[in-house]
């Protein structure tokens, strides 16, 4: 198992972080499909004002460019990002067209 942590911000609107929370509350079973497929046995996200932090345990076939690959190819899954996108927004450091940004880990304790 390898974990993954990742951030992007929302749109600094609360009836649209609202609205996008509300999204999340009952996910569509295709984009659970599509993240499940891609080799991602759990998701989490977490906000703090409009800043999101999503946790990604996967198993061995998972790869970013794998699930980049799948996701371009269902068209289910090029709509909800389309309409999630209304609602996103890049962290100041990522990439030019980059959404979720893998962050580093910097601590990690057993205790």
């Amino acid at each position: 198992m390898k974990r993954y942590c990742l951030a992007l911000d929302l749109v600094d609107d609360s009836k649209m972080i609202e609205e996008y929370e509300n999204y999340h509350k009952t996910p569509r079973p295709e984009i659970l499909k599509s993240i499940h497929d891609a080799g991602v046995t759990l998701m989490s996200i977490y906000r703090a004002g409009n800043r999101m932090f999503m946790i990604m345990e996967v198993d061995d076939s998972f790869s970013f460019e794998r699930k980049d690959a799948m996701d371009k190819s269902n068209p289910k899954v090029q709509e909800w990002e389309q309409l999630m996108w209304k609602y996103q927004q890049s962290i100041p450091t990522a990439k030019p067209g980059e959404k979720w940004v893998v962050m580093k880990n910097i601590f990690e304790s057993a205790v």
